[in-house]
């Protein structure tokens, strides 16, 4: 199916929510000066004249969801931070953005990163910290060198350090830098690395709310959950949840990538349609039409061309059979071997592993070999239920959700595709002509497929 932009007739203004990408475009868009006069921190100044509780409870009434993958409702996680424990509380902020597709935080961070701070304030004040860490993927030097000078700024503003504007907030925020482990975009192995120990996936419970940081009570968030909070606060709950759908309310970053004619990143209010997105940026590249596309990152199960109209929110694409996630949209055309996108995944998630549960580590192994043989027409019509009950034998019975997330491309290329499974297995090879096609070939490994350069 190709989609071209005119047969959408709902304008780019209609379906955009332009808010934490609102002066991306203009000079110097990190600065605090810039930040400043787009009401930067006027929702920090309205929480901090407000209880801790009523912020939390503004949050939770709000209806804003966790935009790292799970869309678990953020003032609840908030409120599961318990009170006069007389223990240290911590919030620590995901920006280990590693999966396979998922290109949102890491622009907002390089273009808007006081958005963040401002959220972190008021998450801090509303959980009764003084202490926050951004724990971000260490491969993006220029965006901590900007992080380093927001902070910098933030203290040197009277937004950050002791007395936060008077409020008698304490706060200091510290910027980690990882060391590219995709496994530490998992909470807890995130706790743990930034602890100084090798990123492992812990056992729960405890639950980090309750023995986080430090065996300490800590809430883990993603960076655009909480660069979402200070919009809240200055204009509204009411505002916010006029915008998506009722459990699935506010604005998102939606990352277009792969064979389309303007890849980049849209803000649209929750339920807009790929195909929305798609008239919106040029559709697919000239003279090809979508085959298969992931909704939320390689980790969440793939849809086709006839999932086009489905409204991207929580709910409508979980029934749809795949996952929000990150909102991570990579667009394959027709000249995408899905058998070649799906090995490379594979290969991702098998190297990616920490290696410390059974089901991960042997089985992510097993389906690369059955994969490459596939590929390579070396394989036969057994392995194609073989591959399915491995990836049986990982979902859901993993330490943590690598496990799933390497099941899911298997599972759902074999529902659409397994006609073209058995053409590699018939025909002895790929059918396919990698020259004229974005995805690799033969490698690298661990890089995100189906991405113009």
């Amino acid at each position: 199916m190709t989609v071209a932009p005119e047969i959408f007739e709902t304008s780019p203004e209609k379906l955009l929510a332009p808010v934490l990408s609102a002066f991306w475009d203009e000079p110097r868009s990190w600065t605090l000066e810039t930040y400043l006069r787009h009401e930067g921190y006027e929702g920090a100044r309205k929480a901090l004249a407000m209880t801790p509780d009523d912020v939390i409870a503004y949050v939770k009434d709000s209806g804003l969801r966790g935009r790292g993958g799970a869309g678990f409702p953020t003032g609840m996680k908030w409120q599961f931070i318990p009170q006069g424990d007389g223990k240290p509380h911590y919030l620590v902020v995901n920006a280990d953005e590693s999966e396979p597709g998922t290109c949102k935080d890491i622009p907002l961070l390089f273009a808007n990163p006081h958005s963040l701070i401002e959220g972190m304030l008021i998450a801090c004040w509303a959980i009764r910290s003084s202490r926050a860490f951004i724990y971000l993927r260490g491969e993006t030097v220029p965006v901590l060198r900007r992080l380093h000078e927001a902070v910098r700024e933030a203290y040197a503003a009277g937004y950050l350090g002791r007395n936060v504007l008077g409020s008698g907030l304490d706060l200091d925020i510290t910027v980690h830098a990882g060391a590219g482990a995709y496994i530490c975009g998992e909470e807890t192995a995130l706790l743990d690395s930034l602890e100084g120990r090798r990123g492992q996936p812990r056992l729960r419970p405890p639950f980090p709310a309750v023995a986080g940081l430090y065996a300490c009570p800590t809430v883990v968030n993603n960076v655009e959950s909480i660069a979402s909070v200070p919009a809240i606060l200055n204009k509204g709950k009411e505002w916010f949840r006029s915008m998506g759908s009722e459990k699935s309310p506010g604005f998102t970053l939606y990352s277009l990538s792969g064979h389309v004619a303007n890849p980049g990143q849209y803000e649209a209010p929750l339920g807009v349609t790929l195909g929305q997105l798609l008239g919106m940026s040029g559709g697919m590249r000239p003279g090809h039409r979508l085959k298969f596309w992931t909704p939320g990152g390689s980790s969440t199960p793939l849809l086709t061309d006839e999932h086009l109209d489905v409204p991207l929110d929580y709910e409508a694409v979980g029934a749809a059979g795949s996952m929000l996630g990150t909102k991570a949209l990579q667009c394959f055309d027709e000249t995408t071997c899905v058998v070649r996108a799906v090995t490379r995944w594979t290969e991702f998630y098998a190297h990616e592993s920490c290696g410390k549960c059974t089901p991960c580590r042997e089985g992510t192994y097993w389906l690369v070999q059955l994969l490459r043989d596939i590929e390579a027409g070396k394989g036969r019509m057994s392995d194609l239920d073989k591959l399915a009950d491995i990836a049986d034998n990982i979902n859901g019975k993993s330490f943590c959700a690598l496990g799933d997330g390497a099941a899911s491309p298997i599972f759902s290329s074999l529902k659409y595709f397994r006609a073209e499974y058995e053409q590699h297995v018939k025909g002895r090879g790929c059918p396919f002509d990698p020259a004229k096609s974005t995805v690799w070939a033969d490698g690298p490994k661990n890089s995100p497929v189906g991405v113009n350069a």
